[in-house]
């Protein structure tokens, strides 16, 4: 079974040797043993029609070619077309010997509804019959079309690995869980979190995934005092008490790129009594960052400050600094970047094939800017 089983640490390590032609060895780092890419596909935007997933396939198997193994996706994208892109792209790949299923670290996200192919012509209608009725989320676990009890994550998880045809996906994602703030109490926060958390440690038991994280945009980029704040060190609490030091959750996810840099500039997180940014103490605590939004939805292909463009040697483009400024960030796994065209691939994966800008020069783009 050419999809059986998930990345692994020799697969991983084949897929970057492999890569020498076309990557420099710094562009793969390390992720609970696996090499991955540091630059990684994203697969959020886009209309939900056939051409549109044609172009995310070819994307993906080029993105593959030039030496990304990081695929990201949530089964809510495109209303689940953008996982099943990914999976018949995938299943391509490895029907034609071009990569091999451990070579390829898949990741995806459940919490928010997820219709199916396109927008419902009644969507409370479509939340009853297919989410109440069943039994996958009950009403009191729903806040703002988001659920992250254990049945709906089951029910989100079954249908992601359908959708992406794999037995394991590599990192599962609780999407944006901050969300539930807007509705309970931080207390019964942390219990939903915690029966989460007990799930997907069962799930990685039993093989479905590899390891989880959280998937945010504000959670994590906010103030401590604000309503959505998360603690980072909290969380993993959560988790070490579900699981011990042996636990699962190993990766966070949120945006990071030069305008929105608050995962290195904002110290908002404690850790043993250390105030750090959230980039330091996921490094403390032994967690992957992905970074998503490394070109803001395309917004920094453009127009970027002469400083940028001098700190960032080596580059054409603008788009291709931004994501070199994302990948250099100290603390940073993986660049993820929206990429549906199969020219935008071409693009940003010349970034790939220089080492990350040295720490001085990375440095250098912020002047006399305290970054602490």
């Amino acid at each position: 079974m050419v999809n059986a089983g998930g990345a692994t640490p020799a697969g991983t390590r084949r897929y970057a040797d492999r890569m020498k032609p076309v990557a420099a060895s710094e562009h793969f780092r390390q992720l609970s043993g696996l090499s991955a890419s540091s630059i990684g596909l994203g697969t959020y935007l886009g209309h939900w029609d056939d051409h549109t997933d044609q172009m995310y396939q070819e994307a993906t198997k080029r993105a593959v070619e030039l030496g990304c193994n990081v695929i990201d996706s949530a089964i809510n994208y495109r209303f689940q077309r953008s996982e099943r892109a990914i999976g018949a792209a995938l299943k391509q790949l490895f029907d034609s010997g071009k990569a091999r299923r451990d070579e390829i670290i898949v990741a995806t996200k459940g919490g928010f509804f997820a219709f199916d192919g396109e927008p419902p012509r009644d969507s409370n209608r479509w939340v009853k019959e297919y989410l109440i009725d069943t039994g996958a989320a009950l009403p009191g676990d729903i806040v703002d079309s988001h659920c992250m009890s254990p049945s709906y994550l089951e029910n989100q998880l079954s249908r992601s690995i359908q959708n992406l045809g794999l037995e394991t996906i590599d990192i599962y994602y609780i999407h944006n869980p901050e969300t539930q703030l807007d509705g309970v109490s931080e207390d019964e926060f942390l219990a939903r979190l915690r029966a989460a958390f007990e799930f997907l440690e069962q799930a990685a038991a039993l093989g479905r995934i590899q390891v989880y994280g959280t998937a945010t945009w504000n959670g994590y980029r906010q103030s401590q005092e604000s309503r959505g704040h998360l603690d980072l060190a909290q969380i993993e609490s959560v988790a070490r008490d579900v699981a011990g030091s042996d636990h699962h959750f190993r990766v966070i996810q949120l945006p990071y790129n030069l305008g929105m840099p608050e995962a290195l500039t904002i110290a908002n997180q404690i850790v043993e009594g250390d105030q750090l940014s959230t980039l330091e103490a996921a490094t403390r605590l032994d967690i992957a960052v992905m970074c998503s939004a490394s070109i803001s939805q395309g917004r920094l292909t453009q127009n970027l400050p002469d400083s940028v463009g001098k700190a960032l040697t080596g580059l054409v483009t603008d788009g291709q600094r931004a994501i070199q400024f994302v990948r250099s960030t100290p603390g940073v796994t993986t660049a993820l970047v929206g990429m549906a065209q199969r020219s935008h691939v071409e693009e940003n994966l010349m970034v790939a094939r220089i080492p990350p800008a040295p720490i001085e020069d990375f440095l250098a783009i912020f002047g006399d800017h305290d970054t602490e």
